[in-house]
């Protein structure tokens, strides 16, 4: 007979999502009420006042997508590519692969900049593409590129774009809450980040920011937005509080509370102290990793805190480690992607996850597993280095 689904206690150490907060799941199991409420509109306001908080920005247009990250990806490309456009797409792992997909598929024309994964994008070679094409429009990177714990330099990016008069589109779904993403002070005109990372909110909702002059292009587009549920010509008719507020779609009541309990957590404990602790235990779980012998694959100053992508020794079995590691010890950790394909694994330090005890959990767990598959490691000497 099936009976209701009682999901197994795991502890999320992989690339996402991430533990979530009792606060937010509490907030998840509150009553429900209309999408049009003059209750939840005003809970709508409060949101995107928080997520300017947490985005460092004040944009008006700043509002969560009613759909995971890859909908907040296609949010800004659907709005901002037309047919013809020219978009230098800089990759250095899967996701700028995803944002050449979204180019292409918008009918323009990705000018690849292509960066060994594991780096962050190579600056020269980006400032090289928008001189060989002034026609561009657009320059799109990723931030913080999941697949491989490298992190970008979105300020010195968003500068080549602003010299050769190019908006920005800016993956920021591993980086927001967790490291310093600053939309104003760079100068980003369309960002994008996600629900389950770093703010330990429930998958499903992809906070979006966009400048005036990203908005204006929207607005004086020469074609239709080609997703309907996507064009923001419509959608911020329902989040703009400015005018009369129409209805686009029904929210998802339930999870905005979640966003809103999750962002209401970060505003209380402040971003620099939420970047601060992110570093911190990224330094306490190096330190332990690092005396087992096991190797970084990004250089430290291009290095994630909060998605630690290390190489896996030689002779050690990625999917034996991991599968124990989740039926033993209920820890999730993640495996490599594309090329790192059983090559590396990418361990989670985000939001609600990030703390001693769960960096103590992994080296312990790890440390056990790898004994008994024949890699030997002091435990205890990578405890005492984790502090």
């Amino acid at each position: 007979m099936t009976t209701s689904f009682i999901p197994p206690l795991r502890t999320l150490m992989g690339p996402g999502p991430s533990d979530v907060n009792p606060r937010i799941l509490e907030a998840l199991s509150r009553p429900t009420i209309g999408h049009l409420d003059p209750a939840f509109t005003d809970m709508m306001e409060e949101t995107k006042a928080l997520l300017q908080y947490a985005f460092q920005t004040s944009n008006r247009l700043t509002m969560p997508v009613s759909a995971p990250g890859s909908a907040g990806m296609e949010t800004c490309f659907a709005n901002l590519v037309e047919a013809g456009d020219k978009v230098i797409v800089c990759q250095n792992g899967v996701f700028g692969g995803r944002m050449k997909e979204n180019v292409t598929r918008c009918g323009g024309t990705a000018v690849m900049v292509e960066t060994e994964w594991g780096r962050a994008i190579n600056l020269n070679a980006t400032e090289d593409a928008l001189k060989a094409n002034p026609d561009a429009n657009i320059l799109a990177f990723v931030h913080a590129e999941t697949s491989t714990g490298a992190q970008s330099d979105a300020k010195a990016l968003c500068e080549l774009a602003r010299k050769y008069d190019c908006l920005t589109i800016v993956d920021a779904v591993t980086s927001l809450g967790g490291t310093p993403v600053l939309v104003d002070e760079w100068g980003i005109d369309a960002i994008y980040s996600g629900s389950q990372k770093c703010l330990s909110c429930t998958p499903g909702l992809s906070p979006v920011s966009f400048s005036d002059k990203a908005t204006d292009k929207i607005s004086n587009r020469k074609t239709p937005v080609q997703s309907w549920f996507l064009d923001l010509n419509l959608v911020m008719a329902y989040w703009n509080s400015e005018g009369p507020r129409s209805y686009h779609h029904t929210a998802p009541v339930n999870s905005l509370y979640a966003l809103h309990e999750a962002l209401l957590i970060l505003k209380e404990e402040g971003l620099e102290n939420s970047w601060a602790r992110h570093q911190k235990n990224h330094e306490m779980l190096k330190a332990g990793l690092e005396s087992m012998g096991i190797e970084f694959i990004v250089p430290e100053a291009e290095r994630l805190p909060q998605l630690n992508a290390v190489a896996i020794p030689d002779g050690v079995n990625d999917a034996e480690v991991r599968s124990r590691l989740l039926h033993e010890f209920n820890l999730e950790i993640g495996a490599g992607l594309g090329p790192l394909a059983g090559k590396i694994w990418r361990i989670g330090l985000m939001g609600y996850a990030s703390n001693t005890d769960n960096i103590k959990l992994c080296l312990n767990a790890l440390g056990t597993v790898l004994n008994e598959s024949g890699y030997n490691v002091d435990i205890e000497a990578a405890l005492k280095a984790a502090g």
